[in-house]
């Protein structure tokens, strides 16, 4: 399983720089087919019976939100989760009885959590929006990779037993550790940010890519899945390797655009 791990990441993880690099359609098109992927994935997880009718919402509503992100970086998102939102209770109506409010809520619930990932554009327009998204990635990765080896190597006691038996204390403080390292050496090569206000940062992006973990494996345990795909080998489906980012992405967004450059 390690080794696929790895081989993935030296694939992905080159391949996910140079489209960062270039950024505009390269980096759109690859953020709808992050979309897409997970609204396959977690169509399938979640409850209901009107699945078809549930994942041409998501899909619509996905959209909605790459286009305000393209279009507009972002400014009318308000106005298009209102959208959403009412488009979903169009739907509940219109499609009444066999699509309940439940199916609606479920549907809400896929749009808006998957819909995060629009984040991985947005980051890319922000001024020296290159750098910010690859701090982002970087401490994403930083934070898997230190607590999953320094949860493997000194992990006693269990972080969230009945959600993910592995998870340790230990790891999580690995993942906080390591991501204070990433953002030190970040600071030598783009130094305007204050140090403290980075590794302020890094302990957020740690304990938000933490939440993200688990609040998939919420999903799964519901659903009684191990993987939320097979996709990625060694990692399973996209949401799998992406969980952690749809959290971390949009808080680096608001702590950079609230704390530097407001």
């Amino acid at each position: 399983m390690l080794w696929k791990r790895i081989l993935s990441g030296l694939v992905g993880i080159p391949f996910m720089l140079l489209v960062v690099w270039y950024g505009q359609v390269p980096l759109l098109v690859l953020t709808a087919f992050i979309m897409f992927c997970g609204y396959y994935e977690i169509n399938d997880i979640l409850p209901g019976n009107r699945k078809a009718a549930r994942f041409g919402l998501m899909l619509l509503g996905g959209l909605m939100l790459l286009a305000d992100a393209f279009f507009y970086h972002g400014s009318i998102t308000g106005l298009v989760l209102v959208g959403v939102l009412l488009l979903n209770l169009l739907a509940v109506v219109l499609l009444y009885p066999d699509f309940s409010p439940s199916d609606g809520a479920a549907s809400l619930y896929g749009t808006f959590y998957v819909g995060l990932i629009t984040y991985l554009y947005l980051l890319r327009v922000l001024p020296d929006g290159v750098a910010w998204l690859i701090f982002a990635l970087l401490n994403t990765w930083a934070a898997d990779t230190g607590a999953y080896f320094i949860g493997k190597t000194w992990g006693r006691r269990k972080l969230a037993p009945n959600l993910s038996p592995k998870k340790t204390m230990e790891g999580a403080v690995g993942g906080i550790v390591s991501c204070l390292l990433v953002s030190t050496v970040f600071h030598f090569y783009f130094s305007e940010p204050a140090l403290v206000k980075l590794l302020v940062l890094s302990v957020l992006v740690a304990l938000a890519g933490l939440l993200g973990d688990l609040i998939e494996s919420v999903m799964k345990r519901q659903a009684g899945l191990k993987d939320s795909g097979k996709l990625i080998p060694g990692h399973g489906g996209v949401l799998d390797r992406f969980d952690s980012f749809l959290l971390i992405a949009p808080l680096v967004y608001y702590y950079v655009n609230l704390t530097i450059l407001g």
